[in-house]
């Protein structure tokens, strides 16, 4: 399973935020695109699910171009985006979120008990690290092929956070995950790195060759 850009432009009115980027995220298996705020970085992610249109270039998933295939549909082929702000329904209850999901709670709150006793309280009253346990766990039940997150542990004590990463590390799908810096507990994982600066990309490799986490 892969998914790629290829030679992918994005413009937002007369500013291009992607300049010709070309990556593949293979699968299972985790991607991280790096860079900091402006870089592009969640611009890529936002490309590969469909919320934004390329202005040039390709999207392509297992060899087959999808880059004219809207991000509904890409969702109903097994595409989850967790985007960094909006990922939960503020207005529901933490139980009525997680039963939208096939599964039901019950795979969220294994995956994060520290959910249970929130489940009566109103998702938009929870705070940033609440919010995305909340919204990870819908996605760590849904079985979903690809998975794209947007700064996942924002918010996150360290030990959830790195519950977090291993529970993203254990997905049987490919997943793709936009970060500042490369965290701590990717550094001893096989991760395949892209860094963007200014919409482009300026390294490539293992997250082990990197020397440290992204500045």
């Amino acid at each position: 399973m892969t998914l790629s850009l290829r030679h992918a432009r994005v413009r937002y009115g007369p500013l291009e935020a992607l300049h010709d980027v070309s990556l593949t995220a293979p699968g299972p298996g985790i991607t991280v695109l790096l860079g900091r705020n402006g870089s592009g970085r969640t611009t890529a992610l936002r490309a590969l699910a469909g919320a934004v249109p390329l202005s040039g270039g390709a999207v392509v998933w297992d060899g087959v171009d999808v880059t004219r295939v809207p991000a509904y549909e890409r969702a109903r082929r097994g595409l989850c985006l967790v985007p960094e702000r909006r990922a939960v329904f503020g207005s529901l209850t933490v139980r009525e979120n997680l039963e939208l999901g096939p599964a039901g709670p019950a795979p969220a709150l294994d995956a994060y008990p520290q959910l249970e006793p929130l489940l009566p309280r109103r998702a938009g009253t929870l705070s940033g690290g609440e919010q995305r346990m909340l919204a990870l766990s819908r996605v760590l039940s849904a079985r979903a092929r690809v998975v794209l997150v947007d700064e996942p542990a924002q918010g996150m004590s360290p030990a959830v956070a790195a519950r977090t990463y291993g529970l993203l590390s254990a997905l049987d799908g490919c997943v793709i995950l936009a970060e500042q810096r490369l965290p701590p507990a990717l550094h001893g994982r096989r991760a395949l790195v892209y860094e963007l600066r200014r919409g482009a990309v300026v390294f490539s490799g293992e997250a082990a060759e990197l020397a440290g986490p992204s500045e």
